[in-house]
């Protein structure tokens, strides 16, 4: 007996669970094979889902781990939206993380030389902790002998940042300082911006708006050995800079700028590392580089080639172009007997920071280019790390 004919209508008015392929229809079953197989397929070079873990108050950090289809990857985190590994390939195409920090993230809660993190609201030294901005003088953390250093007591390195991923090898990390915290004027939003390249290149971006008149001077402090492990003494060195800001015995600028020429500080032709660091200490300070270096000839806005980094014996080079006027010459002086990554024990040397920023005490140095933020203006700043081997 035949169904009613409101029945047979409902029947046909019923949509059925196809997957239409040109010429083919295939029931839900097959599509559901299909989506199996698709799944067992190598995932897209990318982006690869966040971990996350908890700081010991409950609050929840985020770790994202950026890939490149050449074998590039990158881990950063919210906490200090710090760069927590760079692994790249040698001349042979084996990979080696190629900064200075920790195998397990967490570890980067716990006191460290700034390992990969970002560093601010004032990136290196400011004299006394005091500056004067439109008459009014601000006096902030002292952390560095008399001097504030990177930010202060909680600068932005010990701070969680809030995450947005940008797709495929990007993330932008978020961060509001309130008004005079860790003394600064201001609230001051900033973020940062980790983009992994297909040419092998790591790009940073950095914007800050505020709404009081500040300073702000931000960047990376990853340690690099392009080896992986050992020293970094026999890794040659050029910079693009023939001259440097001269420091006091408290490595304050004294607001001279000096020729680097028949110095140990000339890096205008690459050179080991090592070959002139014992005689390189600026006045007061532990053997080594601890220098601000005056990039030649930049141009605002535009990226201009700070430095190149090559190791010999695994062929990888490294070379650094940036927005900024300066960069920061420090080869992990202070760094004794650290335990790192891959059960490494870190000492002096085990890595150099190239730390692109602007001059230090620049607030009390009228003559350096200023690092004044007004409001209705846009801190800008970008600084990209391009990696070969050969």
């Amino acid at each position: 007996m035949r169904p009613p004919r409101s029945a047979r209508l409902r029947a046909r008015q019923t949509p059925r669970a196809v997957l239409n392929i040109p010429g083919m229809r295939f029931p839900l079953l097959c599509a559901a094979v299909l989506a199996a197989f698709l799944a067992s397929l190598p995932p897209v070079v990318g982006q690869e889902p966040a971990s996350t873990f908890r700081t010991k108050d409950g609050q929840e950090v985020q770790v994202f781990t950026l890939k490149n289809a050449k074998g590039l990857r990158a881990r950063v985190m919210t906490w200090g939206a710090t760069l927590i590994e760079l692994s790249a390939p040698d001349r042979d195409g084996k990979l080696a993380d190629v900064t200075l920090g920790f195998d397990d993230p967490e570890r980067y809660l716990e006191p460290h030389p700034f390992f990969g993190s970002i560093a601010g609201r004032y990136a290196n030294r400011i004299a006394k902790g005091k500056f004067t901005l439109d008459g009014q003088t601000y006096t902030l953390w002292v952390n560095n002998g008399p001097n504030h250093l990177h930010g202060g007591q909680r600068g932005f390195d010990k701070r969680i940042w809030k995450a947005e991923p940008l797709g495929p090898g990007a993330v932008r990390f978020r961060y509001t300082s309130a008004d005079g915290e860790e003394g600064y004027p201001g609230e001051l939003d900033v973020a940062v911006t980790y983009t992994l390249s297909e040419q092998n290149a790591l790009r940073l971006d950095y914007e800050a708006t505020t709404d009081k008149p500040t300073v702000v001077n931000l960047t990376n402090h990853a340690y690099w050995n392009l080896a992986g492990s050992g020293d970094v003494l026999r890794h040659t060195l050029q910079l693009n800079a023939s001259r440097f800001t001269a420091v006091d015995a408290g490595l304050i600028p004294t607001g001279e700028i000096r020729a680097v020429a028949g110095t140990p500080l000339d890096f205008t032709t690459a050179k080991p590392v090592g070959r002139d660091i014992a005689t390189a200490a600026a006045p007061g300070s532990a053997q080594g580089y601890d220098h601000n270096f005056v990039i030649d000839a930049p141009k605002a806005g535009e990226l201009t080639v700070a430095a190149e980094v090559h190791d010999p014996a695994s062929g990888r080079t490294m070379r650094v172009l940036t927005t900024e006027p300066g960069v920061q010459l420090y080869t992990a002086n202070h760094v004794k007997n650290l335990a790192g990554k891959g059960g490494q024990t870190y000492r002096p040397h085990a890595g150099l920071c190239l730390e692109t920023q602007h001059f230090p005490d620049s607030p009390n140095r009228p003559e350096f280019p200023t690092t004044t933020l007004r409001p209705g203006e846009t801190f800008r700043s970008t600084t990209v790390f391009e990696f070969s081997a050969h």
